[in-house]
C-alpha cells in the first residue's frame, strides 16, 4: 500500500464516527439518500456508470468510495490483535524504519492530528512498546522511540500483521493492483490540490 493511500485511510479513520463509518458517508442500503433522481446505487455487485451524466457518475463514485472506505477500515480492524490496530502499526513501522522522532514530525509523516498522535503514543506507551524521552535541545519537544519490546514487535510482528490486512487485495490481478494504486495516487493528489496544497 502506498504512503499516500495509507495517509488517506488514516485521515478517513480520524473522521470516522463511533460506528466506524466516515462522517457523511451518506448512502445506506435501504435508507433515503440525497442522490439525484434515477440514480440507484446497488448495495453489492457491480455498478454500471454507462449512460450516466458526468455529475451522476461522480456522485455514484462518491457513494462507492465511502462504502469501500468504511468496509476497508472495518476489515483492517478485524485483522488486529493485542490492541495493535493499523494506526498503531504504522507508528511502530515509522519508528522502526526512521528511528526516534518528535511527535510533531511523526504526526506529519502519518497524516495524524496532534490529538490523535497523543492518543496513539499513549496507547503504545501503555502497552510498553514505545517510550517518551526529553528532547536533548528543545524543552518543548518530546522524542518518541521504540522500547525493547516495541523493537521486538516491529521486527517480528509487522510483516505478518500487515500481510493479514493486505489479503483483501489477493483477488486482484497484478494489472488491477497497478490500476488501483494509480487511481488512489491520482485521487490523493486531487484532494491535496483542493485543500490548497496541504498534506493529507
Amino acid at each position: 500500500m502506498s504512503q499516500e493511500l495509507e495517509a488517506g485511510f488514516a485521515s478517513s479513520a480520524e473522521a470516522a464516527g463511533q460506528d466506524g463509518l466516515p462522517v457523511g458517508a451518506g448512502v445506506e442500503c435501504g435508507a433515503e439518500s440525497s442522490l439525484p433522481a434515477g440514480i440507484g446505487v446497488e448495495c453489492g455487485g457491480e455498478v454500471s456508470l454507462a449512460g450516466r451524466s458526468d455529475a451522476e457518475a461522480r456522485t455514484i463514485l462518491v457513494a462507492q468510495t465511502a462504502r469501500f472506505s468504511a468496509s476497508f477500515l472495518r476489515w483492517i480492524d478485524t485483522q488486529t490483535c493485542d490492541g495493535i490496530n493499523f494506526a498503531r502499526l504504522r507508528l511502530l513501522q515509522a519508528l522502526h524504519c526512521g528511528g526516534p522522532a518528535i511527535m510533531r514530525d511523526l504526526g506529519n509523516q502519518l497524516g495524524a492530528t496532534p490529538r490523535n498522535m497523543t492518543a496513539l503514543v499513549d496507547a503504545l506507551e501503555e502497552a510498553h512498546l514505545v517510550v517518551r524521552r526529553p528532547h536533548p535541545t528543545d524543552r518543548r519537544a518530546t522524542v518518541i522511540e521504540l522500547s525493547p519490546e516495541g523493537a521486538c514487535e516491529a521486527e517480528e510482528g509487522l510483516g505478518p500483521r500487515l500481510g493479514a490486512m493486505s489479503q483483501i487485495f489477493a483477488g486482484l490481478s497484478e494489472a488491477e493492483r497497478a490500476q488501483f494504486s494509480a487511481a488512489m495516487t491520482k485521487l490523493m493528489g486531487a484532494i491535496r490540490e483542493r485543500q490548497g496544497g496541504g498534506e493529507c
